[in-house]
């Protein structure tokens, strides 16, 4: 009955590969943004 229902993979419907960056950047920005809160919080005092 589904017979118009068209399944493709995942590479498809990403169209490409995706970047590792995410794994660099947000721990990295997660470390810039204590270390700017802490400066902030001694600063505050």
């Amino acid at each position: 009955m589904d017979e118009g229902e068209q399944h493709i993979g995942t590479t498809e419907a990403r169209a490409g590969a995706t970047p590792r960056m995410t794994r660099v950047i947000l721990p990295i920005s997660l470390f810039l943004v204590i270390i700017l809160f802490a400066i902030i919080l001694l600063i505050w005092r």
